[in-house]
């Protein structure tokens, strides 16, 4: 894993604990808010754009700092946002300077009002600029995970800020190894995608990653051209079962994941009910090599219930698949001190 893709739902629990859960079972999530939001000396992530609003390790800013840069010439992010970045930036140092001097805020501590969920406010817009632009971070996460903001000196540790900035060429072939390392054999939409680089960096990067001998070319039936980290580790099998964050890393695009599972996943949300195919939130069940089902489920914390609305097997799926996922369903729950697992 290079990266915790952040969302706010919280149907089951808010999706970056869920890669660490599907991966080592369970596990204090104590450590990772520790890790990404605690104190400073104790910092191991941070947040920023990545592949969408990513925790990331700590050596990887310097890496995406090129990305900050372009933010703060108007050259990344929402035409809205873009425009403190010339004719409104006046509006957003005042902001910066206010955190400066009255310490770590939320956008709703600096507009009254209260915009919808898909209408940032004013203030909003400026602190989004401002973060992507590399000013400010995330200081911390409110209990209904609102963002606090603070200057990014007074978040990210020191010795984090003082590594030397590569160029965006040395940076994005830096990154594209790293999305590389992570899935062992991609493909260039793939590999462009992890940390969301543009159709010609991405290319630029690979074809250097190839030239030293990093990345391998290779034929994968059914596959555009591909690549395998060159060191890349290929199991004699694959012995797992977890389930999976719709945003989990093995899913999150999910054009690679029906070519490398035959595994058609959508989330439906923000699909009507009367027209969803699955559920409202569903996760993919890894069984093997398979991806061998999809449960629909909700953590009903009142009850202490885990909700099992709907289980759908998939075809092909192996003789003990719904054993399989029993068990994982019983680990899930007892991970987030639910006492019961009950299937409608």
């Amino acid at each position: 894993m290079g990266l915790h893709q952040i969302d706010s739902v919280n149907v089951v629990v808010r999706a970056h604990y869920l890669p660490a859960f599907s991966r080592l079972g369970s596990y204090d999530t104590a450590l990772l808010d520790r890790t990404a939001w605690g104190e400073r000396r104790s910092r191991r992530l941070f947040e920023y754009w990545a592949h969408e609003a990513s925790l990331l390790p700590l050596d990887l800013h310097p890496l995406l700092r090129w990305r900050m840069a372009r933010a703060d010439r108007g050259e990344a992010g929402y035409a809205s946002m873009r425009a403190f970045a010339g004719e409104r930036r006046g509006e957003a140092i005042a902001l910066l300077d206010r955190l400066r001097g009255e310490g770590p805020m939320a956008a709703s501590q600096l507009e009254t009002g209260r915009p919808g969920w898909w209408e940032w406010s004013g203030a909003k817009r400026a602190l989004e600029w401002l973060f992507y632009a590399g000013h400010v971070t995330t200081a911390t996460r409110r209990r209904n995970f609102e963002r606090v903001y603070d200057l990014t000196d007074r978040v990210i540790p020191a010795a984090v800020l003082d590594l030397p900035t590569p160029d965006e060429t040395t940076a994005q072939r830096m990154l594209v190894e790293r999305a590389a390392r992570a899935m062992g054999v991609a493909t260039a939409g793939d590999l462009r995608d992890y940390f969301r680089l543009g159709p010609a960096d991405a290319r630029a990067a690979v074809d250097a990653l190839v030239e030293e001998g990093t990345l391998v070319p290779v034929t994968v039936a059914g596959w555009p051209a591909a690549w395998r980290h060159r060191d890349a580790v290929i199991p004699r099998r694959v012995r797992a079962d977890a389930l999976l964050a719709p945003f989990d890393p093995l899913v999150w695009r999910r054009e690679r994941a029906e070519r490398l599972f035959g595994f058609r996943y959508r989330i439906e949300i923000y699909v009507p009910a009367e027209k969803r195919q699955f559920g409202y939130y569903v996760l993919p069940f890894l069984h093997g090599d398979q991806m061998a089902a999809r449960v629909d489920v909700k953590a009903d914390r009142q009850g202490g219930r885990l909700l099992v609305y709907a289980v759908h097997l998939e075809e092909g799926a192996a003789s003990d698949t719904r054993e399989a996922l029993l068990v994982e369903l019983d680990r899930m729950a007892a991970w987030l001190g639910l006492d019961r697992v009950v299937i409608a």
